[in-house]
């Protein structure tokens, strides 16, 4: 009854006069569905983007009346669509590439959200509604049963079938090494140029305090950067980024 109503309503609104393709501008405003949750002051949608975009920055929680938007979207079609999107023109660009040949053309990964999910944790824990703890999400990464992002897995394998190393740079501490590489290996990276993994030296640093640093000493070891993909803003930012970055989404959560 609502939408034969609201057909009802779009054919009135504009007079025939008015010209045919107004009204039908009308008729799809009225018609097509509203896409993500509504609440008073919040499209959830719409955060999402500023997120994305880095707009909405210094977050951090996902605002409570999104649990459900977020949960849907992660757990649903549209992060793997997103996802392939980034991890596509990554490989267009990779093999549009001509390469040196000399072993030094590397391509840096972040870990958590961006080669390794940790979907399983989140989905208990309200998909970043809840405040971080580093003791349960810890807990979590030593049992080192997060799985493989399908579309980052892709990019991985026709990176190394071009001759392009892998670097894996992640926020994950120097302890857990070990975790690391057991996890790495169990579901299906196997090959890697470099494992960096956050020293104690560096706390109190910043995520990109910290990534530019070992970026840097990449670069001065000889190293050329050639690609770099992280779900954080701040794997991809100070200097040097590499000759070009690749955004995966994440709306899970927040790092500076």
């Amino acid at each position: 009854m609502r939408m034969l109503l609201l057909f009802f309503l779009a054919t009135i609104v504009v007079s025939p006069s008015q010209g045919s393709d107004l009204g039908l501008s009308h008729q799809i405003h009225l018609l097509r569905p509203q896409s993500g949750n509504k609440f008073p002051g919040l499209s959830c949608l719409s955060w999402r983007l500023g997120v994305e975009t880095r707009n909405i920055i210094g977050w951090t929680t996902v605002p409570k009346e999104c649990e459900g938007y977020v949960g849907h979207y992660m757990l649903g079609y549209q992060y793997r669509e997103d996802s392939k999107v980034v991890t596509n023109q990554a490989i267009v660009y990779a093999q549009s590439l001509k390469l040196k040949g000399d072993g030094k053309d590397v391509w840096v990964f972040d870990i958590d959200e961006t080669t390794l999910s940790n979907l399983p944790y989140y989905a208990e824990h309200g998909f970043g509604v809840q405040p971080y703890n580093s003791t349960l999400f810890n807990q979590w990464v030593i049992t080192a049963k997060a799985p493989a992002l399908p579309e980052s897995m892709k990019l991985y394998k026709t990176l190394l079938s071009l001759g392009i190393k892998v670097v894996f740079l992640t926020g994950r501490s120097e302890e857990q090494r070990t975790v690391a590489t057991n996890n790495l290996n169990h579901v299906g990276f196997h090959t890697w140029e470099k494992l960096i993994l956050r020293a104690s030296s560096y706390t109190g640093k910043t995520a990109v305090e910290y990534k530019s640093t070992e970026r840097k000493k990449l670069e001065k070891n000889g190293y050329r950067i050639i690609g770099n993909i992280g779900d954080q803003w701040s794997d991809l930012m100070g200097t040097p980024t590499g000759n070009r970055t690749f955004k995966l989404p994440d709306p899970m959560y927040y790092i500076s």
